[in-house]
């Protein structure tokens, strides 16, 4: 696999840490061992999986000379935060198309993502129903930066396209090159899975360094898994093509768990809940309830349910969020003082 062939940023300076969970594994007492790798400390406006995919995507953008980019995600978008950091550290205007996934959930001034887009000064910021065509709606909003005289580039929400998946495939190559320093092998890696760019470019990249390693999504948006594996089988299959390599994958090797999603996307249950205050008190992580939450509440019920193989080495893959933790306080009673 050959991903010098492809310009990037360099946004990705070092490999992020992989940790080992101590208290987490003991209490699950599952008979595996979890680690973690932390994403969540990528660089960017306080970290999160889009940096690696943005390191391909926004050199990209700029290979074409563009001058704006615009992006779009739900009103809590770790994505279209990170796209604007960026943008801003490379002089570029940035706009933004928000989805209200869940009816009347943007508040403009809410807390989390929502207080970042104000604060980084998105150029431009549009809301639109999440029954809306998103695609016609970035579109337009292109248009209209086309007659004020500017070149934009539109990267699709999530980067979830082949060339931001890239960067997941990069680090398949990052956790390969960790298990020789630090003399482990990982039996499994788990995600969430929404857009599919990082649980695709995972795909791509140990199938393409020949690692046995299984990737396990866990559905933070589509209702069914079935409907997930397709969406991941596809990027998977475009991936690897514009990596070089022939042909898709075994769809049998795309695993994905829609059991974990909670009412919906971004609603999170109480197994989300329970999870994120398990891993908070016992290693002092956070997680967040859109994408992290669910993921982690989906390898500790994997876990519970005997899913793993005995003695198996789990790496959970953080990919950040953690601002929009803030905007959900009232899920959480002991903010205000009462008992858990």
């Amino acid at each position: 696999m050959n991903l010098s062939q492809f310009p990037r940023r360099g946004y990705v300076k070092s490999p992020t840490p992989i940790e080992f969970l101590p208290r987490l594994t003991a209490s699950l007492n599952a008979g595996i061992e979890v680690f973690v790798k932390r994403d969540d400390l990528l660089p960017g406006t306080l970290g999160g999986n889009k940096t690696r995919k943005l390191d391909f995507s926004v050199a990209r953008a700029l290979s074409l000379g563009a001058d704006a980019l615009v992006t779009s995600g739900a009103v809590q978008s770790n994505h279209c935060r990170l796209t604007l950091a960026w943008a801003i550290r490379e002089g570029l205007k940035c706009h933004l198309v928000l989805e209200e996934r869940v009816p009347n959930s943007y508040d403009p001034h809410g807390s989390g993502n929502n207080l970042l887009f104000n604060l980084l000064g998105a150029h431009g910021l549009k809301v639109i129903p999440g029954t809306a065509d998103v695609r016609a709606a970035v579109e337009e909003v292109a248009g209209e930066i086309i007659q004020k005289g500017h070149k934009p580039f539109i990267i699709p929400g999530g980067a979830a396209d082949p060339v931001g998946a890239l960067g997941y495939a990069a680090c398949a190559e990052e956790i390969l090159s960790q298990e020789k320093e630090l003399g482990l092998k990982f039996d499994y890696v788990i995600c969430a899975s929404g857009s599919g760019g990082t649980h695709s470019g995972l795909l791509a990249g140990f199938s393409a360094l020949g690692s046995a390693i299984k990737v396990v999504g866990v559905n933070v948006r589509r209702p069914t898994s079935e409907a997930q594996k397709e969406v991941v089988a596809d990027l998977t299959a475009r991936t690897r093509d514009l990596l070089g390599l022939s042909g898709g994958i075994d769809p049998a090797t795309v695993v994905s768990f829609a059991d974990y999603l909670g009412p919906g996307y971004s609603l999170p249950d109480a197994g989300t809940l329970d999870a994120i205050r398990l891993l908070a008190r016992t290693e002092a992580i956070l997680t967040d309830p859109i994408y992290t939450g669910k993921a982690l509440a989906g390898l500790l019920g994997l876990a519970r349910t005997g899913y793993f193989k005995p003695k198996s080495k789990v790496l959970f893959l953080h990919t950040g969020g953690v601002p929009a933790l803030f905007s959900y306080q009232n899920y959480f009673p002991e903010v205000a003082g009462q008992d858990s």
